[in-house]
């Protein structure tokens, strides 16, 4: 039977038999609705944990830069101690030089030095107040290298003082006995600049350790 050939009648019974057909598929489907959401809400991502995976995160990065400021900080110091060390060190073999000293055959011994009377001359020079090796700028530069090595932080100034110390004695070690006169003058000076530069600092409000 084609379309055409259908009355009015018969369209209207044909349009009520699909309509109660679709009806329940349509409750159904809504039916289904609430038990996706319901589902979906279960695997929603929830902000403590994204809170708690940042907070792990920050600890990791904290304890790795707590790490690598604790290891520059040890280099700065085994660097300051290797500095004064050297300083001393050749402080007093310019002394030795200059005074004719017993301490100057221990190098002779070796080979390093040979001492003419040019090379005493240039070491008496080095040793005098204004000479490279006198106490002013022998404990001058070790404070402007313990000042760079710490970015000139204040707070730092009585580890550094500390490395300064182990320095000193590494050198005495290396020298055998008493380093000279002149070395042990520096050493007060050292100290005293120090203090100086701590005093200042507390002066100025920065809280240095004791």
């Amino acid at each position: 039977m084609s379309v055409s050939g259908l009355g009015s009648t018969d369209v209207s019974r044909l349009y009520a038999d699909y309509s109660s057909a679709a009806a329940p598929a349509k409750q159904e489907k809504a039916a289904e609705t609430p038990k996706e959401t319901e589902a979906a809400a279960v695997y929603e991502k929830s902000p403590e944990a994204d809170n708690a995976k940042v907070k792990n995160g920050n600890k990791k990065v904290n304890s790795a830069l707590i790490a690598q400021l604790k290891a520059d900080q040890e280099q700065q110091m085994q660097q300051l101690t290797e500095i004064v060390q050297k300083m001393m060190t050749g402080q007093g073999k310019a002394f030795s030089q200059a005074t004719g000293s017993d301490s100057i055959w221990k190098y002779l011994a070796s080979g390093e030095y040979t001492v003419d009377e040019l090379a005493k001359k240039k070491a008496q020079e080095d040793i005098s107040e204004d000479g490279y090796w006198g106490v002013k700028k022998t404990s001058d530069r070790i404070l402007d290298f313990a000042k760079a090595l710490s970015g000139d932080d204040p707070s730092k100034a009585q580890e550094l003082l500390d490395a300064f110390d182990k320095g000193y004695k590494a050198a005495t070690k290396e020298w055998g006995k008493d380093l000279p006169d002149i070395s042990k003058q520096t050493y007060d000076a050292v100290h005293s600049k120090f203090e100086e530069w701590m005093k200042s600092a507390e002066d100025d409000g920065i809280k240095t350790e004791a």
